[in-house]
């Protein structure tokens, strides 16, 4: 048999490779370009405001730098300026950008800048659309919300420890002969409650430690994808006069219970004035929103058939025995259940709900001393032991689950899933260590982490792949 030999020519060794080249674009970027259609999901009122600045087509469009900046959050490139490289040098990235050229590290600043409340409204718009997806995955998950606060350590001169330090060593050099003087709490008393650089930025203790941060508060629901992030800053504040801002008391931890109890309830409201059609039956917090008040607000204003909250131990002393209660809803003397408790009267103090006081029934209050009878009193002193009732003592107990029932446990557990997701934004992402003390680009940092996020459930769903739903890095290679 003869074998039949084709020649080939010049031209035809030079298409096949200049196909090659074209068509060897790294599957990721293929992937994306292929089911991502990014201009569709930003709202027309986006558009409108980008453009109408110049009154003249831009340099660059709208579609492009979002693109970019998407793109640094799933590949997580910390800096705008590694960013930047990565685009000059990868050209299969500039063309999924749409970019002839790349922009400058100012170009990207002002747009973050310019743009925040239209990148708020295409995260909130973005939301909207997974909310549909995420009740596809798991409709249990999808009807719970998760709540918690953090803060961005913005790069100021107060986060600097030879910032504390020189305090200190100026304080030892003043109390060097009273060494009774505890100079290293005086310093922290000393520190300024905001960074000189820009008043947003707030001395907060956060994750173990006194940082200057700016501020937020983040819902998830329990499959932890974002549903809502506001910042608890001055802008904050005005939009919401109700809440009551005190001065700042001698306890870190006390400071933060107070701001983040109060910022839950603006917070929600936000949250259901955006999303009228939002339906969650689950809430889960901490135990720093453990009060009477919560739990009512939950379930009455919101609608919550179930709120997971741990019981705080600022509320009760571990170490007597619970009270129990008659028929009437008097606690009873722990020693003694045939004896109430006698009515002290309301308590009603600023921040707080209002308590009723009942007081040790065998104590007097006598000539400006506490007096009892009691010969051996349950906590030691001659007051005795008092204790609160509230009108909403019930729903705190049972707030529509049982406390330490397995349904309770199963529940709850998704609660961690709002701090995976924070530190999602702050490691991989490249938000939590910002080289910026501007809090609109820090902001607008955070909301592209959830635009990006929310893009990425959008996505896994298009290609049928829900494992992908969280991150697209594995498909990164």
């Amino acid at each position: 048999m003869v074998k039949l030999y084709n020649q080939i020519s010049l031209s035809d060794v030079y298409q096949e490779c200049k196909d090659v080249y074209q068509n060897d674009k790294p599957k990721f970027l293929e992937m994306l370009t292929q089911h991502l259609d990014l201009s569709s999901l930003i709202p027309q009122t986006f558009y409108w405001s980008y453009y109408k600045v110049l009154g003249r087509n831009r340099t660059y469009s709208l579609h492009s730098l979002l693109a970019a900046l998407i793109l640094q959050k799933i590949l997580g490139i910390p800096k705008v300026s590694l960013l930047i490289i990565f685009l000059k040098l990868c050209k299969e990235a500039r063309e999924f950008c749409g970019l002839n050229e790349v922009p400058d590290n100012s170009q990207f600043t002002r747009f973050k800048q310019d743009f925040g409340n239209d990148l708020e409204s295409l995260f909130n718009h973005l939301v909207d659309i997974s909310e549909p997806i995420c009740q596809k995955i798991d409709p249990k998950l999808a009807s719970t919300i998760a709540f918690d606060t953090s803060g961005i350590e913005a790069y100021v001169t107060e986060n600097n420890p030879k910032f504390l330090n020189s305090i200190i060593r100026k304080l030892k050099r003043a109390y060097k002969n009273n060494p009774e003087v505890d100079v290293y709490k005086m310093a922290y008393g000393m520190m300024p409650s905001s960074a000189s650089a820009n008043n947003n930025i707030k001395q907060l203790f956060i994750n173990g430690y006194f940082c200057y941060v700016y501020k937020f508060a983040i819902i998830t629901n329990g499959l932890g994808i974002v549903r809502n992030i506001s910042f608890l800053d001055d802008s904050f504040k005005l939009k919401h006069p109700e809440i009551h801002i005190e001065k700042k008391s001698d306890s870190p931890d006390e400071d933060k219970s107070i701001s983040d109890s109060k910022s839950l309830k603006p917070v929600l409201s936000d949250y259901f004035n955006l999303h009228p059609n939002a339906s969650h039956n689950t809430f889960l917090g901490d135990s720093i929103f453990d009060s009477y008040a919560t739990y009512p607000m939950l379930m009455d204003e919101f609608k919550f058939q179930k709120v997971l909250i741990p019981l705080n131990n600022r509320n009760s002393n571990p170490e007597l025995p619970p009270l129990k209660y008659d028929e009437n809803g008097w606690p009873l003397c722990s020693k003694d259940p045939s004896i109430t408790m006698k009515p002290g009267g309301w308590t009603r103090e600023k921040g707080r709900s209002d308590r009723f006081k009942w007081l040790c029934p065998k104590t007097n209050y006598i000539a400006g001393k506490w007096i009892t009878s009691c010969e051996n009193p349950c906590n030691g002193k001659p007051c005795g032991r008092m204790t609160h009732t509230s009108p909403s003592q019930d729903r705190r107990m049972y707030p529509g689950v049982i406390r330490g029932s397995e349904e309770w446990s199963a529940d709850y557990k998704n609660r961690v899933v709002v701090e995976k997701t924070i530190q999602y934004f702050k490691e991989p992402m490249s938000c939590g260590n910002p080289k910026t003390r501007d809090n609109l680009t820090i902001k607008a940092d955070l909301i592209l982490a959830g635009i990006t996020q929310l893009i990425t459930v959008i996505l896994a769903d298009k290609i049928a792949q829900p494992k992908y739903f969280r991150s697209l890095r594995p498909l990164v290679s």
